[in-house]
């Protein structure tokens, strides 16, 4: 019966499962998340290699004019090392870990989620999905305050496959913010991108400043510094501490340089 019931356990039937139970599901980018790992132990004993965490998101990619997700992970944080689950048995330990700075926000269609799973050899590895609610860093949030202030409003948010910019964040991808004139530069712009990077000491800045719309095929596909319409800016953090209003003046400075 213990060899039909380890058979079983190996394709998932009977076999030891695992749940994050998050103290929230509401974060910044850069927050430190912190719950309990559960994990129940199936109807025989299991040796488990390690339990993991990845912070998952989804990004489009293109391929032969077609638009394709691909869900990609952020990080990957360890929760705890090898050892046995024994049948039936219930374990629950405190695990904290923290989210990366480039983490996206989700807005739009941008989804953001904890993967957590048991590496069991030979058999199916166990696996939880919890949803969540990324705000922006602290960093970008500012720069955000301020490009409202300047009277831009948000039509898309995306992550996008872009890995010559990407790989800055060491990522395959970008999450672009596409945003449209309401008022002091209608008529001038078509939209302001912005790709943000934040880091512990600021937030680094590039920009798509354009009259005519092209989108993100447009911005990947020029040699950064042979156009002068993409444009790196930083904001460090004695800048973003002076405030919004500081920070608008100095992108609508930039932005009228290039329009």
């Amino acid at each position: 019966m213990s060899m039909f019931k380890r058979m079983l356990a190996s394709v998932g039937i009977g076999a030891a499962q695992v749940d994050l139970m998050l103290h929230e599901d509401e974060v910044q980018a850069g927050d430190t998340l912190s719950g309990v790992v559960r994990i129940q132990g199936g109807r025989v004993a299991q040796q488990v290699d390690d339990v993991y965490a990845f912070v998952m998101t989804r990004y489009v990619k293109e391929h032969n004019d077609t638009k394709i997700e691909e869900e990609a992970p952020i990080a990957k944080f360890l929760l705890a090392g090898k050892f046995t689950v024994e049948a039936e048995q219930v374990y629950e330990f405190p695990v904290s870990f923290q989210l990366p700075v480039n983490t996206p926000v989700t807005m739009g269609r941008t989804p953001v989620w904890i993967q957590t799973g048991l590496e069991i050899k030979e058999a199916i590895d166990p696996k939880d999905r919890d949803q969540l609610q990324v705000n922006p860093h602290p960093y970008s949030a500012v720069v955000l305050d301020a490009v409202r202030q300047l009277g831009f409003r948000i039509r898309e948010v995306t992550c996008q496959y872009a890995p010559q910019y990407g790989r800055i964040a060491g990522l395959s991808f970008v999450q672009e913010f596409e945003f449209i004139p309401t008022s002091e530069f209608r008529g001038q712009l078509d939209e302001l991108e912005i790709v943000f990077y934040p880091d512990a000491d600021g937030v680094d800045l590039l920009l798509q400043i354009d009259r005519k719309a092209r989108g993100l095929s447009g911005l990947f596909s020029e040699a950064f510094d042979t156009d002068e319409r993409y444009v790196k800016l930083r904001f460090d953090r004695n800048h973003l501490a002076s405030g919004a209003s500081y920070v608008a003046d100095q992108l609508a400075d930039t932005i009228r340089r290039y329009i």
